[in-house]
């Protein structure tokens, strides 16, 4: 998993956008506690975020991402501050019941 290492890293990762650019694989941050969070909630709370890097106490260490990684296969991966459904790249093509919205922002089927 890449590091992240301060606020600038943050930013530059969400620039790149939410996918791979080799193989479109959907990206998401593993925060400080070890929970799943979205590109789109990071980027709706992306001063919250900036504020846990510069203050750092422990009340804000949850809000720090510290990584970044490719949701592979991981079907029931559930974005921490949405609880939206964290889009995975070998998911299963054809969703039994009811069809969760989908947190990567592309069409749902």
């Amino acid at each position: 998993m890449p590091l992240i290492k301060s606020y600038e890293e943050f930013e530059e990762i969400l620039k790149g956008g939410a996918y791979t650019d080799l193989g479109g694989y959907p990206l998401y941050f593993v925060m400080k506690d070890g929970e799943a969070m979205s590109f789109r909630a990071a980027e709706q709370e992306k001063e919250r975020i900036r504020e846990a890097f510069e203050d750092q106490t422990s009340f804000d260490r949850d809000w720090i991402p510290e990584g970044v990684e490719i949701n592979y296969e991981d079907e029931s991966l559930f974005c921490c501050h949405t609880g939206l459904k964290i889009d995975c790249a070998y998911g299963d093509p054809e969703p039994e019941g009811d069809v969760l919205e989908v947190e990567s922002g592309a069409p749902t089927p």
